[in-house]
């Protein structure tokens, strides 16, 4: 699954493997998600695209398997908690499927393993790019990841996240914006995924 078609045009068709355009942002990819899988069951699900990536952690054409994704903008500014009734917590955390994970850090995959923030907004400025390395810890950033693992999560379907680096998060005019170079590293990655996932 990825957010537009264009991301994974690349990407050798394969029989049994269907690719989804589910939307850009947070609302469309968790709709768009949660439909597909509520269509068809799946063996498992991959959401591959660009991402922008963090500085000193990454380089546009860098690809990185997300293992835990953090939703930013999700409760207090600030990521402190706040009450809510019977216990009720908010989930702003989700995770990949640990089996597709160690799949992903096969050597013929030869993917960075990392962390990653979803945003419904693109961050433009380098003191916000900061802030959210530094409390997340974060290699990438996406508007859909979060949204994604979600669904899966709800459906019970096993998911992994892969991300090819477009761009460096933060200012725009030093951002070195390459659609095609990060959506050739998430077609390269989620090719050798495949080839390691099929062959199991």
């Amino acid at each position: 699954m990825c957010a537009v078609a264009a991301e994974l045009a690349a990407l050798r068709p394969r029989e049994g493997i269907e690719v989804v355009a589910v939307g850009v942002g947070p609302v469309e990819a968790a709709a768009g998600t949660a439909r597909a899988l509520a269509m068809r069951r799946y063996r498992a699900a991959i959401n591959a695209g660009i991402a922008g990536g963090f500085r000193a952690r990454t380089a546009v054409g860098d690809a990185v398997a997300v293992a835990v994704e953090y939703y930013v903008e999700l409760g207090l500014e600030d990521g402190t908690a706040f009450p809510l009734p019977d216990g009720i917590t908010l989930l702003r955390r989700a995770e990949s499927d640990p089996d597709l994970l160690r799949a992903c850090r096969d050597p013929r995959v030869g993917v960075r393993v990392g962390a990653g923030i979803s945003s419904a907004t693109v961050t433009t400025t380098d003191a916000r790019a900061a802030e959210l390395a530094a409390r997340f810890g974060a290699d990438v950033e996406s508007m859909e990841g979060f949204a994604f693992l979600r669904a899966a999560a709800a459906a019970a379907v096993p998911a992994v996240e892969l991300r090819g680096v477009s761009n460096l998060v933060g200012d725009r005019a030093t951002n070195g914006w390459d659609f095609r170079a990060g959506a050739q590293a998430a077609v390269a990655t989620t090719d050798a995924l495949l080839d390691v996932l099929l062959a199991q």
